[in-house]
């Protein structure tokens, strides 16, 4: 029997936001890794799931590739998913994926790697922004130190909305160091799915000062989309 790896997308706040196919296969796989156990472990009981769930996170990729690798070589069907949303995208996975797929390339390891799409909060927070999403970049989350100036510069000045990922904690700063660019029209994205779902946009300083009127919204992943202002 071949064996096979899906790279599952489960929903970024919402639970009722999976897909069919990816709680099918959640049924019938041998085994799930998962970024975190314990995140995994609620929404495999919402669907009364029982299943033997292995923790895979960004430290444990390289270390764990080996092991899927021998589980793929016997024949199992191995599910990975992340905390929330699309594997790979800001999230666990890529590596995985491509320390998996040149032993099945070479015919050293007889596999398939299947993707099951479903929620992302790049996706999600588009379809919602009311900008021109045609072509974009996205960036994930913008490093802490080394290179953020740098960064944050190439935003500045993009022809293309800019897509990235930013924390409560780190979201006004990241507004203060983007005020100064007076032709940038930023939407955030907050709490996506969820019950307290909220989208704003304005400028930089506009946004600052709604979120010092607001300091309970301080909460939650924001998605954050950086567009010049006369794209809009």
């Amino acid at each position: 029997m071949r064996g096979k790896l899906s790279i599952v997308a489960t929903p970024i706040g919402n639970l009722e936001d999976i897909t069919l196919r990816a709680l099918r296969t959640l049924k019938e796989c041998d085994v799930i890794y998962a970024e975190d156990t314990r995140v995994t472990a609620k929404l495999l009981a919402r669907y009364e799931i029982k299943k033997s769930l292995q923790r895979l996170d960004a430290a444990t990729e390289a270390k764990k590739a080996g092991e899927i690798i021998a589980r793929l070589e016997i024949g199992e069907h191995v599910a990975y998913v992340s905390d929330a949303g699309t594997p790979g995208i800001s999230d666990p996975g890529s590596r995985l994926v491509s320390l998996i797929r040149p032993s099945i390339e070479l015919g050293t390891c007889s596999a398939k790697i299947e993707a099951i799409p479903g929620p992302s909060a790049l996706t999600a927070a588009l379809s919602i922004a009311g900008i021109d999403s045609a072509a974009f970049t996205f960036i994930g989350f913008l490093p802490h130190k080394k290179g953020r100036q740098t960064a944050l510069k190439e935003i500045a000045v993009s022809k293309l909305p800019v897509v990235l990922y930013e924390s409560p904690h780190r979201i006004e700063k990241l507004l203060r160091e983007l005020v100064q660019s007076q032709a940038l029209h930023i939407t955030l994205a907050r709490e996506l799915t969820k019950i307290h779902e909220e989208i704003v946009s304005g400028t930089p300083a506009e946004l600052l000062a709604h979120l010092a009127a607001h300091p309970d919204r301080l909460r939650g992943e924001f998605v954050v989309i950086v567009s010049p202002v006369s794209r809009n």
